[in-house]
């Protein structure tokens, strides 16, 4: 401290000295001393430092001046409150001083004041805030200085911004200075002032509000100047921009008073009007409904206003097909800007009046989804029609406007299936306005404005968005005009950039067939934008060439040999190449540069490389320089495997002996992608080129493989396997004696991992078949089996969960089954062996086991001729372990698909007979339907035995057990998956049946048919979801919970069922969220009464429903209806509780403005939960569910927190304030706001696998 003491007097000894050099060098030391956190200042040093800073504010010098006022900001942390409130005093004096000079540094040091207080209701904040408001207020009111009026409204509009909470006491005071102020002579202080009651707005009473809207509506209806007028308009705007949740409410007397002054001869009033209208569209989306129409006619009217121009001229010229512009070159004097010079802006401002219309079209277009066929009819017309506009600012505003009705017209990303737009679809009238709307487009993109051509361009590629493919039949004109501002010299890099982004878009919008008549037009353009001296360029212009390389000479889906691509298109392949291989070579290149030249020059060998035979000892030994280099290493091995898959067969022969050892250190490396690709390019080395790589070599690459094989990373163990594989088939003997020592041993250990599953279990299947097919020494059938088995026998993990044993068992039965199915004759041998393990098993692991080896022999093997296998199997239903029962019930269905006819009927009678085993044979069919319906051999199998199968279901229909009926379900549905046309009549029939159950069951049934892959039955379930969904209605509770089940299934795998049906299914999901007594009664424990809520899972499923429907459905709901439902919600039960925090955090991302608009009733219930104490008395799970509340509760809050405009709100902030106190809620409410301004994802996606 004696320290700080001593360079603090020190610093402000020199802060005196006559020399300006010393006090600004001490200022600056100071300043660099206060901006540590460490420092401490005892009460001398606070107040000499304090007296010398405000000293320096009326230093002679101004950079002594500039240096003092940043002092200001860290030193008001390090010193007490009564410290600060006496510079402010002094700054507040300072600001009324006749030297402009300090008054505008004293301004200037209040800034920093207020900018540097510590948010949060802490008394220092208040007392400095009260102390400066009294005398802003004061200073505003003194008209004689108009520049101290000035500063204080500047001040004071910070002051309110940031701390407008701890001002309520002087929001009336401050109301009645600034609102005279509106009429002040001077433009600037009125400006300042609608700033500073804008900020007043968010956080004043609503009788102020009022006051000042009601000031506002009655100087408009008395006012007789314009300028008057547009002061009170702007101030209307302003205020609903700044707190437009709460304007809702006054919108019924304001709106009127606005659009009646839309039309006032003032241009300026005009486009102030337009402004306030895009403000209330934006803020007040739900109350402005009825205003829409009238917005939207004068929009249309007003985007047309141009009194000083005629464009008759230019419509005669150039109004109809364009064909003749085409032929010319890139020319922008065609445009009428060129002779706009005679209007400048100070003649005209009717341009203003156009752009106000054009942003708020664009406001109604963004917030009225509902609208979008009536905009197509209307709006869609008369936007194209200006796309003529001669100002370049109102036509990017135009042509934003148009692109954001595309964006609205997009095809919702959950709907899979692509579906024919009805006739009177948004998408189907965009399909009729697209030959105007490229036609327009097109003239902008020939016009001279830069800002305009990129919109234009912007606009071409949502259309490719909206209407996939639409540009098809005029690709020939869009690229007859794109081309030109290619070669231009003249053109800017943005621009040629922009123009090759959009090529690869229009490239890959289409297919191959419709863009290769046009690839000879685009080539000469793309090339000489190769060789364009900006990097960017270059590099986009190259990607632009990989792209078009597919289209000339496509090599998917190609059946036999492959076709040689038009004559015309063979003579570009040279200089393409040339071109490419000329930024490979270099190595002086940017990074960007040299990766596109080595992926383009890699398509371009892979599609043409019979045509560059000659070059490839050229470009081949370039790829491997490549290789060797630690920056192209990536991009290097993922071009070699797309030539090295090339149906072309490119002769690598030269390269191969060097690359394969590099190859193989790569699988070293830690960089995950690198080994990946490395591992996909040595299999596809493996598949077609294992004549020309050497034993030897191979070898030494599998001994770096076992390595990679292992649990922690199965994309990495799945992809090294399929290379083990390729190498078994294609090379076994490079599987040495070492490498199979190094490999065995970790493809066994990964083979009992319980996390073994999906692709990379298939890959272990694969390989395992691939070592006996291949007869590897040391890796035969008996010998892989008894390793294999091994685990099981011994059993030694002992400290396994069941569950992890019951799925490492699944895994290794599979692997198993793999082996012993893979030939020999004594395949039969060895399934007796399994079947006597099940027969006399010494444990319950065991038995489990031996089933589970029988079902997956069983599935590949007819077992038919192995006698007493069905008693074995059925009496496996018997043991007390569950997990032998399981097994055994998925074996006798394994068993059955080898043989159908010998099984099937079997399994059917002994549901007949077996009523006890019912639950475990039904499993036994559903594994039957669920294994045959995966291949088309399986259904054609299967088929004959479909309506016994049927028939032996519906019997089983009103099962009492909830279990087995589901299982039922399932098969039904995936029954009527495989026959739709025969079986869905019969399912319809079901869910009219007057049994409750039977119709559970058939609901059910129905969500088991939309699955989330398009199916035949989709087309038949879009005609009748609506009567599949009736049930949604019954009178039984559980009918109508399955129900909601079934449409959250289909709102979540396939939205396109659901989505026109949703007007009349929501008011009954909205229905079934409340609370109904008549399902609450009372159960008697004992002494104790308890309340049952019998419609709570109900309740649960609904919400879920809406959870699902934000997700796929959000252009569909009316948000202000779902809020209030979702307002319900937080009151509800603690499942209920946990859903709707979750769906408010989700709207606050989606809908940000409707959630500020419904804050308060929000911030409610969230309060609620967050101050709820615990009774004294309750059990440990009820504190746990009590903090899991609490936590997502402050999620939630979190969430609303990153509103723009939430900390405006004063309920928010108040909550906020009280979270902070409480010490339990105060650092999970900071982890929290840590990991949500951390993740750029949305953090509060509930899963819903």
């Amino acid at each position: 401290m004696a320290n700080v003491s001593y360079q603090i007097a020190n610093l402000l000894e020199k802060m005196t000295s006559n020399d300006k050099d010393f006090r600004f060098m001490a200022t600056n030391d100071l300043m660099t001393e206060l901006q540590k956190d460490s420092i401490k200042l005892d009460d001398d040093s606070e107040r000499k430092v304090v007296k010398m800073l405000l000293r320096l504010l009326e230093d002679k010098n101004g950079e002594v001046q500039n240096l003092a006022v940043k002092c200001l900001g860290p030193l008001v942390n390090k010193v007490k409150e009564y410290q600060v409130e006496g510079i402010v005093e002094t700054l507040c004096v300072n600001m009324l001083s006749d030297t402009e000079q300090l008054r505008d540094i004293s301004s200037i040091g209040l800034k920093t004041v207020i900018s540097e207080l510590p948010l949060g209701s802490n008394t220092l904040a208040a007392n400095v805030c009260k102390k400066i408001t009294g005398r802003l207020s004061s200073a505003i009111e003194k008209q004689e200085d108009v520049s101290v009026q000035l500063e204080a409204l500047d001040i004071l509009a910070d002051l309110l911004s940031r701390f407008g909470g701890l001002l309520i006491s002087f929001h009336p005071m401050l109301l009645n200075s600034l609102l005279p102020q509106l009429a002040s002579p001077r433009q600037a202080v009125r400006k300042r002032t609608i700033v500073a009651l804008s900020h007043l707005v968010m956080s004043c009473n609503a009788s102020l509000y009022n006051k000042l809207i009601d000031h506002l509506l009655e100087g408009l209806s008395t006012s007789t100047s314009s300028s008057v007028s547009r002061t009170h308009i702007q101030c209307i705007a302003s205020v609903c921009r700044q707190a437009g949740h709460r304007f809702g409410v006054q919108l019924w007397r304001v709106a009127p008073q606005v659009l009646k002054h839309s039309t006032d001869a003032d241009e300026e009033l005009r486009e102030h009007c337009l402004q306030a209208l895009e403000a209330i569209v934006l803020k007040c989306p739900k109350e402005v409904q009825p205003h829409i129409p009238t917005i939207i006619d004068l929009c249309l009217k007003m985007i047309t206003y141009d009194p000083n121009y005629n464009y008759e001229d230019d419509e005669e010229g150039g109004g109809g097909e364009d064909e003749e512009m085409e032929d010319e070159s890139f020319e922008p004097d065609t445009y009428p800007e060129s002779d706009s010079e005679e209007y400048s802006d100070d003649d005209d401002m009717s341009w203003k009046v156009r752009r106000a219309a054009a942003k708020c079209l664009e406001s109604v277009i963004t917030t009225r989804h509902e609208l979008l066929v009536e905009m197509y009819q209307t709006v869609s017309p008369a936007l194209i029609a200006r796309f003529k506009e001669r100002e370049e600012n109102v036509k990017c505003d135009i042509l934003s406007a148009y692109t954001a009705l595309l964006r609205a017209t997009r095809p919702p990303p959950a709907l899979q299936a692509p579906i024919a737009p009805s006739d009177n679809s948004p998408q189907a009238l965009l399909l009729q306005r697209v030959p105007g709307l490229v036609r327009g487009a097109l003239r902008v993109i020939r016009g001279r404005s830069v800002r305009a051509r990129a919109c234009a361009l912007s606009l071409l590629r949502e259309l490719l968005v909206a209407a996939p493919g639409c540009l098809a039949d005029h690709a020939a004109r869009v690229i007859r005009a794109l081309t030109p501002p290619l070669t231009d010299k003249g053109t800017a890099s943005s621009m040629k950039i922009e123009t090759l982004v959009f090529v690869v878009w229009l490239v890959r919008g289409h297919s191959a067939d419709a863009m290769r008549p046009h690839v000879a037009a685009l080539l000469p353009a793309v090339l000489a934008c190769v060789h364009d001296s900006f990097y960017k360029v270059t590099a986009e212009a190259l990607r632009v060439l990989q792209t078009l390389v597919k289209v000339m000479r496509p090599l998917e889906n190609m059946e036999g040999a492959v076709e040689p691509p038009a004559e015309e298109l063979q003579r570009f392949v040279p200089a393409m190449y040339e071109c490419t291989l000329v930024r490979l070579r270099a190595t002086d290149m940017d990074q960007e540069v040299k990766e596109r030249a080595i992926a383009a020059c890699g398509q371009l060998i892979c599609h043409f490389g019979d045509y560059l035979e000659n070059e490839l000892p050229v470009c081949l030994p370039i790829f491997l320089e490549r290789l060797r280099n630690e920056i192209t290493r990536l991009t290097t091995v993922k071009a070699l495997t797309k030539i090295a898959s090339s149906p072309l067969r490119i002769d690598l022969r030269p390269i191969l002996s060097d690359a394969v050892p590099i190859l193989g250190s790569f699988l070293r490396k830690n960089q995950r992608a690198l080994k990946l690709s490395t591992l996909v390019l040595l299999d596809t080395l493996v598949q077609n080129y294992s004549n020309s790589i050497s034993i030897e070599l191979l070898s030494k690459v599998l001994m770096e493989v076992p390595a990679l094989v292992c649990e922690a990373d199965l994309h990495c163990a799945q992809t090294a396997l399929a290379l083990v594989r390729g190498a078994c088939e294609r090379c076994p003997a490079a599987l040495t004696a070492d490498a199979r020592n190094a490999l065995t041993p970790n493809i066994l250990t990964l083979a009992r991992s319980p996390l073994l599953q999906g692709g990379a279990l298939k890959a272990m299947v694969g390989v395992l078949s691939a070592l006996v097919a291949a007869d590897v020494a040391g890796c035969s059938r008996r010998e892989l089996l008894s390793l294999l088995v091994a685990p099981v026998h011994a059993n030694a993990d002992h400290a396994a969960t069941p569950h992890h044993i019951k799925q490492a068992y699944h895994s290794l039965a599979k692997c198993v089954g793999a082996v012993v199915v893979s030939g020999g004759s004594d395949a039969l041998d060895i399934t007796r062996g399994f079947l006597r393990d099940a027969a006399q098993p010494s444990s319950d692991t065991q038995h489990m086991f031996a089933l589970l080896a029988l079902a997956e022999i069983g599935r590949h093997l007819d077992l038919s001729s192995i006698p007493n296998l069905k008693e074995v199997l059925l009496a496996s239903f018997a043991p007390s372990s569950e997990e032998v029962k399981s097994a055994a019930s998925y074996a006798l269905g394994s068993v059955a698909v080898g043989n159908l006819p010998e099984f099937l009927p079997f399994i059917l009678n002994e549901i007949e007979a077996q009523p006890k085993r019912q639950y475990l044979l039904l499993h036994s069919l559903r594994e039957i339907i669920a294994c045959e319906s995966c291949t088309p051999e399986g259904v054609e199998a299967l088929r004959p035995f479909i309506p016994e199968i049927w028939v032996q279901l519906s019997k089983h229909c009103q099962c009492a057990e909830e279990g087995s009926r589901n299982v039922v379900a399932e098969c039904l549905g995936k029954l009527c998956l495989l026959e739709p046309k025969d079986l869905l009549p019969h399912l319809k029939e079901f869910l009219k049946s007057p049994e409750p159950l039977t119709r559970t069951t058939a609901v059910t049934a129905v969500k088991f048919t939309i699955s989330d892959q398009p199916q035949a039955i989709d087309g038949m379930l879009r005609a009748c979801m609506a009567e599949l969904l009736v049930p949604l209605r019954d009178t039984e509770l559980g009918v109508r919970r399955v129900a909601l089940v079934a449409f959250n299934s289909a709102a979540h795998n396939k939205p396109s069922l659901v989505r026109d049906l949703l007007p009349d299914l929501l008011p009954t999901i909205y229905a079934e969220t409340k609370v109904k007594k008549e399902l609450i009664r009372e159960v008697e424990m004992g002494p104790f009464k308890h309340s049952v809520d019998d419609g709570l899972d109900l309740r649960k499923a609904a919400f879920e429903c809406m959870y699902t429907l934000l997700g796929t459905c959000l252009d569909r709901l009316d948000v202000f209806e779902f809020l209030r439902h979702v307002e319900d919600g937080l009151r509800d039960h603690y499942d209920i509780k946990m859903l709707t925090y979750l769906m408010c955090a989700r709207l606050a991302h989606l809908c940000p403005a409707v959630v500020l608009q419904r804050l308060e009733s929000l911030v409610e219930p969230l309060r609620a939960t967050c101050t709820m104490k615990v009774k004294a008395n309750s059990v440990k799970q009820e504190y746990e569910k009590q903090d899991e509340l609490k936590r997502s509760a402050l999620r939630a809050a979190a969430a609303l927190l990153q509103i723009p405009d939430a900390d405006k709100n004063p309920h928010l902030m108040d909550f906020v304030t009280q979270i902070k106190s409480f010490p339990d809620l105060q650092p999970i409410f900071e982890s929290i706001l840590k990991d949500s301004t951390g993740t750029g994802v949305d953090s509060n996606l509930m899963d819903q696998s």
